[in-house]
């Protein structure tokens, strides 16, 4: 009888999934996350970060870095964001996020349907956040991380609010913004922004360019 040694099967090519958050706020970087899984076991309950609970990402956060075969977590500044746009800027973050994995990988499962330059054959899935767990546990490592920033930012740059509502547009933060002005985590080409910088910081900053 041959006896055959027991090995653990990995997928080949390594997939990676990809994600990024924070593109809409008025404030901080855009964070994106590339995800290697193994083929199981997965933790239970992936899904897109936004249908989950603070709470309940914290709890999947530190179970996919513990299970993941490689991650990686990159941002956009929002300087970067300024300059590019804030389309370019988050797939610039992808691109880091995938580059930075130890794992090469050989392909890319991409949320939405714009295709990051990765340098590996990718597919773009829209709603690939809530229905691929490579995606999904992507969407929420770099959610956790974001959000993590926001409020350490929060301590930084007192009043506006920003561990609350972690940079979008809430009424307290436009409010914040019309008291008293912007902060350098702030998007000044996002009209809000600009708004409240008022045409003479936004001139005095041109000239410094």
């Amino acid at each position: 009888m041959t006896r055959r040694k027991k090995t653990t099967r990995f997928a080949c090519p390594f997939i990676a999934g990809v994600d990024e958050v924070g593109r809409g706020p008025l404030a901080g970087p855009v964070v994106a996350a590339a995800v290697i899984l193994p083929p199981r076991p997965l933790p239970r309950g992936l899904t897109d970060s936004k249908a989950l609970n603070a709470a309940d990402r914290e709890r999947l956060d530190e179970k996919i870095r513990a299970r993941a075969l490689a991650y990686a977590i990159a941002e956009a500044s929002p300087a970067e964001i300024d300059q590019f746009n804030i389309l370019q800027a988050s797939l610039l973050a992808m691109q880091r996020a995938v580059q930075a994995l130890w794992l090469r990988p050989g392909a890319a499962w991409v949320d939405g349907n714009q295709p990051p330059p990765l340098g590996v054959p990718l597919r773009t899935i829209i709603g690939g956040d809530g229905s691929v767990p490579a995606i999904s546990a992507a969407s929420i490592i770099a959610k956790v991380e974001r959000d993590r920033q926001m409020v350490a930012f929060d301590d930084q740059y007192p009043g506006y609010g920003f561990a609350q509502h972690k940079g979008y547009g809430t009424a307290v933060h436009r409010a914040a913004l019309a008291a008293q002005g912007i902060t350098p985590i702030h998007r000044r080409s996002f009209a809000p922004v600009a708004r409240a910088a008022g045409p003479s910081q936004m001139d005095f900053d041109d000239l410094m360019r």
